[in-house]
């Protein structure tokens, strides 16, 4: 029992670490924001939140140089939440743009939670990657918990945003916006092996329900 709890632990600890390492970058600078209000420091939100209840989170990135940057909201189930509105409209699917030098971006999603956590806590991570615009190197690599909610067993009553299909998810990736295309040879394994460690995650998460 020693041994589940101090594995839980490691593994929660890999997935859920708040260290927002572009706040002290060479290459930019992030701002990270949970429904619009500034988040001090490696601070992570932590609401309570009914099923299917709204939330916002969002980043606003700075570089210094031109980039093209690579944001995807991450869950460790499938299902768990669903993104109403926002720069992607799955989670674990990433977005592209370029950027150019000394330039802001903000990427924002509006989410929900399902009931499958209905009575738990399950994180929503958020996963980045920028690259060098002329040469394709990897400047950061990262991610963290963006937010941490509980969701109780009761049911959102209020509005809820409504997502809209775009014409975009039935194009061929060629035509598709950048934001919609798939990651180059150089971005994938890195979104690769967050996805394999939030697995492992869900594992022992589930046990620790048991």
């Amino acid at each position: 029992m020693r041994i589940k709890i101090i594995l839980l632990g490691l593994f929660t600890f890999l997935i859920l670490f708040p260290s927002i390492s572009l706040a002290s970058s060479p290459y930019g600078e992030m701002k990270v924001y949970y429904n619009e209000k500034l988040l001090p420091g490696s601070e992570t939100a932590k609401p309570t939140l009914k099923i299917g209840e709204p939330f916002k989170v969002s980043i606003n990135l700075t570089v210094y140089q031109k980039s093209e940057v690579s944001v995807m909201l991450s869950e460790i189930g499938d299902g768990d939440f669903l993104i109403l509105e926002g720069f992607t409209n799955k989670m674990n699917r990433y977005g592209s743009k370029v950027m150019e030098k000394n330039s802001s971006e903000t990427f924002e999603w509006t989410v929900k939670p399902t009931n499958n956590w209905a009575g738990g806590s399950l994180p929503v991570n958020l996963v980045y990657q920028i690259n060098d615009f002329e040469t394709g190197d990897i400047l950061v690599n990262s991610g963290f918990t963006i937010a941490y909610p509980y969701i109780s067993n009761e049911y959102y009553q209020g509005e809820t945003p409504t997502s809209e299909q775009t014409e975009t998810e039935n194009q061929p990736t060629s035509k598709k916006p950048a934001s919609e295309n798939s990651p180059s040879p150089a971005s994938a394994p890195a979104f690769s092996l967050i996805t394999a460690i939030s697995a492992l995650v869900l594992v022992f998460l589930r046990l620790s329900r048991r």
